[in-house]
């Protein structure tokens, strides 16, 4: 009896270790999860909405990045473009200024030997001048005061000169030539004054007065002359009516150079009749200013495209010098 209550004894103590262990992993386990499902999907989230927000920003750059980078590809090929035309417009003036100086240097001989003789030519005159006076007296009148067929009697003078694009770009160098000659035949003046078509004053500082005639003034004027290339509309009706009313007066004989080669005014009759008006008529009869006219042949050039408005500047001038006591001379060359 005693051995069949010891056998059933074994089993029942064996049954309850066995659920010790069962209940203490199950506690273990339960433990576990609670510390990581309080733990670890918060900082899981938090990371998520971190890097979506970062990736967002950065997409934004990268999208503001690709626009500016396309503005400035397309701001640069415009500067590419402008810098070639630039190089381009280079080479071109370029090349214009080695054909203008070689043209100048092989016409620099010939033009200083001109102008020498010129110089002689005029002394000469103003000494004839001064003998026939001597010997015929104060009151003998010279009835012929022509050089080149320009009368040379004037005690100042005022250059009108068109400094258009078609001037300036193909007569220039002989514009500085002319107007060379032309002070060459007046070794000395009391005054002289340079404006172009447009009435604009090369020394705005003599803005109506005379500037002295020194041969150091004379040299200023060609050095200034050379590169001045001031607005102008190609026609010489302002530059003469501003010189007339500017300079005229009785007790000065005044003569007007008219440098241009075209018209681009309306009327011809209309410009002739306002100078008419004022450039009076003096006591004996002659011009209070003379007006000399050189054309230059820019727009009879076989390239140009349109000739109409040399041909009316020709017109203008040959009605104007012959009104005005003085003579229009048309060049056959403007080279």
């Amino acid at each position: 009896m005693a051995r069949r209550r010891g056998r059933g004894r074994a089993p029942e103590e064996f049954s309850l270790s066995f659920l010790d262990v069962i209940c203490c992993g199950f506690g273990a386990i339960i433990l576990l999860l609670m510390i990581t499902k309080t733990a670890e999907p918060q900082i899981i989230e938090a990371s998520t909405i971190n890097l979506e927000g970062t990736v967002a920003e950065l997409q934004q750059q990268v999208f503001q990045i690709r626009g500016e980078t396309k503005i400035l590809n397309r701001d640069l090929n415009a500067k590419q473009e402008q810098l070639s035309d630039y190089e381009q417009r280079i080479a071109i003036l370029r090349g214009q200024m080695a054909s203008v100086k070689s043209r100048y240097d092989s016409l620099q001989v010939e033009t200083s030997s001109n102008s020498a003789i010129s110089g002689q030519l005029a002394v000469a005159k103003q000494t004839l001048t001064e003998e026939m006076e001597r010997l015929l007296g104060t009151q003998y009148r010279s009835k012929n005061q022509l050089i080149g067929g320009i009368p040379v009697d004037s005690e100042y003078i005022i250059f009108v000169i068109d400094t258009s694009g078609s001037m300036y770009s193909n007569a220039w160098e002989r514009v500085l030539e002319e107007v060379q000659a032309t002070l060459s035949i007046y070794p000395k003046v009391k005054g002289i004054q340079v404006m172009n078509d447009m009435g604009r004053y090369m020394f705005p500082s003599y803005r109506g007065r005379w500037i002295p005639d020194t041969p150091g003034r004379r040299e200023v004027i060609i050095k200034n002359l050379r590169g001045w290339n001031v607005f102008s509309n190609s026609s010489p009706v302002e530059g003469i009516e501003t010189a007339i009313r500017a300079f005229a007066a009785p007790d000065k004989k005044i003569s007007i150079y008219v440098f241009g080669d075209e018209f681009t005014g309306k009327s011809i009759s209309q410009v002739v009749d306002t100078v008419d008006r004022i450039n009076r008529v003096d006591a004996n009869g002659d011009r209070l200013v003379r007006i000399h006219a050189v054309g230059f042949p820019v727009l009879f050039d076989p390239r140009a495209s349109n000739q109409t408005t040399g041909v009316r500047f020709a017109a203008l001038m040959r009605e104007l010098t012959y009104r005005n006591g003085g003579t229009f001379v048309g060049l056959n060359d403007f080279r």
